[in-house]
């Protein structure tokens, strides 16, 4: 059995920045043992499996190397690009069904506009092993999927170290720590980093996921629907987001860094 894959950095228009995300189209499922072996062979943030199921539209899961996801940003984007940009998919917008219901990406010149759902965030405490885990202490604790933590600067971003041998002390599945805070200039609203305990890559690159609670909090704090977003990791992503009520709209681009196949 031959299996193509494709690598695509997703969030960003530069090789070797964005988040990198493997992409398996299939004809039919596979058992989700060799799946969930597949992601952990490849070793990244995300595996994306997706099947065709009408002309339009696509069964799409998402993998870490340790399980299946229920939402996964980069790694859609990165299927809709293989979808557009490899494998010739006409129109301009897909329909993906996933545990997160119906997603939709659409193409808009070399943006990917990713319809996901809204999580905004509820007020919470912050548990002492974070609070442990973390060289800075947020002002503000917030909680929806991921915990958010609200900090003053960028810069504080930037300086936060995180003390993996403590923080993976906790299971936060499928969950993870977001800290955030404003951007320091025009061009960007708010910035972030992610951080998941227990996972084999610690801080995610470019969390889209992150952001359907990133973009409600912003949206509400600043008082504007539009914003810049910039994830301050290593390799750093840019994401440009739209609140619209019960929906988020995440928008990035995409690179090919590889193409082949897996034989099994």
């Amino acid at each position: 059995m031959k299996i193509k894959i494709f690598q695509i950095d997703a969030f960003t228009d530069t090789l070797f920045k964005g988040n990198p995300a493997a992409v398996c189209p299939l004809d039919n499922w596979l058992d989700d043992t060799l799946l969930q072996e597949i992601a952990k062979e490849n070793n990244l943030a995300e595996t994306a499996f997706f099947v065709q199921q009408t002309e339009n539209q696509f069964h799409l899961r998402w993998f870490t190397p340790e399980f299946e996801m229920d939402l996964c940003g980069h790694a859609t984007l990165a299927s809709a690009f293989v979808l557009f940009e490899e494998l010739g998919h006409p129109g301009e917008e897909i329909k993906f069904n996933t545990r997160s219901g119906e997603l939709t990406v659409k193409k808009k010149d070399d943006l990917f506009e990713l319809d996901f759902p809204s999580r905004p965030p509820e007020r919470s405490e912050l548990p002492d092993i974070i609070s442990q885990g973390l060289s800075l202490q947020p002002r503000e604790v917030w909680k929806a999927r991921d915990y958010l933590l609200v900090y003053d600067s960028e810069e504080d971003i930037k300086n936060i170290k995180a003390n993996i041998a403590v923080l993976n002390q906790i299971n936060l599945d499928p969950g993870g720590i977001v800290v955030t805070a404003p951007g320091d200039n025009r061009d960007v609203d708010f910035v972030s980093r992610f951080f998941t305990p227990q996972a084999s890559i610690f801080e995610d690159p470019v969390t889209g996921s992150a952001h359907c609670t990133l973009i409600p909090f912003w949206s509400k704090r600043l008082n504007k629907s539009e914003l810049k977003a910039l994830q301050l990791s290593e390799r750093g992503g840019k994401l440009f987001c739209k609140l619209n009520g019960e929906r988020v709209y995440i928008s990035g681009k995409g690179v090919k860094y590889l193409e082949g196949t897996i034989d099994l």
